[in-house]
């Protein structure tokens, strides 16, 4: 018996040893009898590693795609300036109700066309006045907009 160890690519997440995609080095007795039968594991060959890379590298250039089109969306959100919300007033300049991350992410649709989720919009504040305010907007993980919203009375 062979006390070396061998390489596999592992398809499938397994605790303690790595995730989907990983070159690992395991012993053959765990590989043969337990990685290889439940097809957790296949067993490394150059062309396996040749495609390992290429995927690697068609992973990257995908989120820098990703990120540029984010960089875009900044550039054309910051451009536009001011985002104009009209809400119901009552007395003292205050609304009736407040402006919601649902409220931006519809009137940037509305105003630009970009679609972004209100799940991204990081509100500092609640918004219960009429005026302008200062909204962050997540883009993607390393791009953040900063978007003016200007409150008016309907």
């Amino acid at each position: 018996m062979s006390k070396r160890n061998m390489q596999v690519v592992l398809r499938q997440a397994v605790p303690g040893l790595g995730k989907p995609g990983e070159v690992v080095s395991v012993r053959p007795g765990y590989a043969r009898n337990y990685l290889f039968p439940r097809q957790m594991a296949v067993r490394l060959t150059p062309g396996l590693l040749k495609e390992q890379q290429m995927r690697r590298e068609q992973e990257a250039a995908r989120k820098l795609a990703e990120k540029q089109q984010a960089e875009n969306y900044k550039k054309a959100l910051e451009t536009i300036g001011r985002f104009v919300i009209r809400k119901k007033v009552g007395e003292k300049d205050l609304l009736f109700g407040q402006v919601t991350a649902s409220d931006i992410a519809e009137v940037v649709l509305a105003t630009s066309g970009l679609d972004i989720d209100r799940r991204n919009v990081l509100l500092d504040e609640e918004i219960k006045k009429t005026g302008v305010y200062l909204v962050q907007v997540k883009l993607h993980p390393e791009v953040t907009a900063t978007l003016r919203i200007q409150v008016t009375p309907e």
